[in-house]
């Protein structure tokens, strides 16, 4: 259960202000169809937090040992500083929409997402816990929740939340695991 909600709020957090969620909301200025989006997300981000989660397991599996702890906590602590690199909707607006709402979104997402910090983390939680099933239910889930409320506020979000207070905490939660991942490997643990 520790794979599930660590996964949740950290992909929770990291989504906030990424281009993943920039994309939410222009899929929905431009559809205006949120279901198909919703599930569109949901399919892409199933898909490719499975296999993130399954390199992460592989990884760990051949690379046990405490050196290999010591790089999947500094991973966390570069994620919280890559966090604070806000995303700009400029980047994602020449995509094409050839396809239906449902389509497009799926491609775009799975498209988008690779390399992207949460597809990173996913990756190193899928490492350190070890558990593709849990980590994979918890990443997905944490998309959801930063991203379901952007297809359906769209651009109204953007005005009232302060993306920047936000991607800083997100910032402080990815540094405060990578600590704690730290000082675990420290004691030996």
């Amino acid at each position: 259960m520790e794979a599930f909600l660590t996964s949740t709020a950290v992909v929770a957090l990291a989504e906030i202000g990424d281009k993943t969620q920039l994309l939410a909301i222009l899929l929905a200025t431009r559809f205006k169809r949120p279901g198909p989006i919703v599930l569109g997300i949901l399919v892409a981000t199933l898909a490719n937090h499975f296999l993130a989660a399954l390199v992460g397991q592989q990884v760990a599996s051949l690379l046990e040992g405490k050196w290999f702890r010591y790089l999947i906590a500094a991973s966390f602590v570069a994620m919280g500083f890559w966090t604070l690199i806000p995303d700009k909707i400029a980047d994602l607006e020449d995509k094409p929409a050839r396809f239906g709402a449902f389509l497009s979104t799926s491609i775009a997402f799975f498209l988008v997402e690779m390399g992207d910090k949460t597809q990173v983390a996913t990756v190193a939680l899928g490492a350190r816990f070890a558990e593709v099933g849990w980590v994979t239910a918890g990443t997905t889930l944490g998309m959801m929740l930063a991203n379901v409320p952007a297809v359906l506020l769209g651009n109204e979000l953007i005005k009232r939340v302060p993306l920047s207070k936000v991607r800083f905490a997100a910032a402080l939660l990815f540094l405060a695991i990578g600590i704690w991942l730290l000082a675990q490997t420290m004691m030996g643990r």
